[in-house]
């Protein structure tokens, strides 16, 4: 798949008018499929590795391998009095999948920690347009001139680009990002409210003729570039059969904004809902749909697991959150 521009750029400013502006680049599946919670199988006969990765994540999981079992349960216990949102002392379904949401977009939230201190420039705790564009492009981008860039005219659609999809996190029209808009802005597929937004910049990244739509060859486009004499993929060739049957709802040899929203924005199962229901079956001993603190620690295995024999090797990775 083609590499996306715009989500963030590597800049070096050498004085307030010289600016030189490398695009970093990161390579994203267009296609926001329903996220799956781990590569194990979900097979209890075997391990419970699905639901501890599906729980905590896969890189907290592997530091709960290396913990002894008492260790994890004392761990377990602090993650139920962060999942109990409203300190009721029950675990509903709903506070169970917005746990494991969270814990599988942690790297989201570990991206956007990573880059504020670069963008925060006043620490505030917030983030203006001006800053990020300053950052980003340099001070000569309040000019437009872009000194020294080789094709100003990219550099320039790329900023009018970025403006636009700031103003859009920007909930409140303040033209200042707080945390969560400011990563509606740099992970807009992971948001309701980008979404219509994110059509519009996936239009925009392959729709070549300008006409508002993508036909075939422009879908095929994006994902392959044959070689000279190259024969085509089969899997190429799957494709375009998608397209006609699958991707062209109505048939009229392109998708427009509805089925490119449909293409991208599929209605998959909702992984994470899915298992926090299974976990409360498993764990619900009352059968009330709902976890106590004692219900989960008595089935902290399924949660958590723990490798006591691998205990005291090198750890993965320690955390001080729980």
């Amino acid at each position: 798949m083609r590499a996306h521009c715009g989500f963030l750029f590597s800049v070096l400013v050498l004085g307030a008018s010289w600016v030189r502006c490398k695009p970093a680049q990161e390579k994203k599946e267009r296609v926001q499929h329903g996220k799956e919670l781990s590569d194990h199988e979900h097979d209890h006969s075997k391990d419970f590795n699905f639901d501890h990765e599906a729980f905590l994540g896969k890189e907290e999981a592997k530091t709960f391998d290396q913990l002894t079992p008492e260790e994890s349960q004392e761990r377990l216990g602090k993650i139920v009095d962060k999942i109990d949102s409203n300190k009721d002392g029950f675990i509903t379904g709903r506070e169970l999948r917005d746990w494991i949401t969270h814990s599988q977009n942690r790297y989201i939230y570990e991206n956007v920690n990573k880059h504020w201190v670069d963008y925060d420039k006043n620490v505030d705790n917030a983030i203006s347009w001006e800053e990020y564009k300053n950052t980003t492009y340099g001070y000569a981008a309040g000019e437009v001139e872009f000194y020294d860039v080789p094709d100003k005219e990219t550099y320039r659609k790329m900023m009018k680009r970025d403006e636009r999809r700031f103003k859009q996190a920007d909930k409140n029209g303040d033209q200042i990002a707080s945390r969560e808009e400011f990563t509606a802005f740099l992970h807009p597929e992971e948001f309701d409210y980008m979404q219509d937004l994110v059509v519009t910049e996936t239009i925009e990244d392959i729709d070549k003729n300008g006409d508002g739509a993508v036909d075939v060859h422009e879908y095929i486009g994006d994902m392959y570039t044959p070689e000279a004499d190259e024969p085509e993929p089969e899997w190429v060739k799957t494709e375009r059969q998608q397209f006609k049957d699958h991707r062209d709802l109505n048939k009229d040899g392109k998708m427009d904004r509805s089925e490119i929203s449909h293409w991208i924005h599929p209605h998959d199962y909702d992984h994470a809902d899915l298992e926090a229901k299974h976990l409360i079956y498993e764990s619900d001993k009352d059968k009330d749909d709902k976890l106590t603190k004692r219900e989960i620690l008595d089935n902290w295995n399924m949660f958590v697991g723990s490798q006591a024999t691998n205990y005291g090797e090198d750890l993965t990775r320690r955390h001080d959150e729980f």
